[in-house]
């Protein structure tokens, strides 16, 4: 219930953007780079790629949130409307609420994102199933 850092969000999301350039300029193409986080980290990444301009690999989102929702319809990115989208979640979480996480889910399918599921029963951390459903994810979407 608390109020969104949109100015902090924001701030988080020109750094990776940042980070995004770097690697573009070291000869990675945009399409081979997913942006990951995991809790706040996870909200950055989501955000960024949905309104990254140029068409990325995919985001993979950790036991977190997708903030600034009410903006994304107005401010999402054309070339990544069909981003794959990876999000999992503790049904025990205690620091990200999972229905927080499953609402932000909703608003993205209602949106007309595909977005692939995952919970788990743990807190808010990762465990190897999770780990196993990640990289079957990361092999498809980078696969050449």
């Amino acid at each position: 219930d608390a109020p969104e850092d949109e100015a902090g969000l924001r701030a988080s999301m020109r750094y990776v953007e940042q980070l995004i350039a770097q690697e573009i300029s070291r000869g990675i193409e945009p399409s081979n780079i997913v942006l990951a986080g995991f809790s706040q980290g996870g909200n950055v990444a989501l955000n960024c790629a949905l309104r990254y301009p140029k068409r990325l690999a995919g985001a993979l989102i950790l036991s977190s949130y997708l903030g600034l929702a009410e903006q994304l319809a107005a401010q999402a990115s054309a070339a990544n409307r069909a981003l794959p989208i990876f999000m999992a979640h503790g049904t025990q979480d205690d620091i990200v609420p999972p229905a927080l996480a499953e609402a932000s889910r909703a608003t993205l399918v209602n949106l007309g994102y595909a977005v692939e599921w995952h919970s788990h029963p743990m807190a808010h951390t990762v465990c190897a199933a999770e780990v196993a459903d990640i990289g079957q994810w990361l092999g498809a979407v980078l696969a050449d």
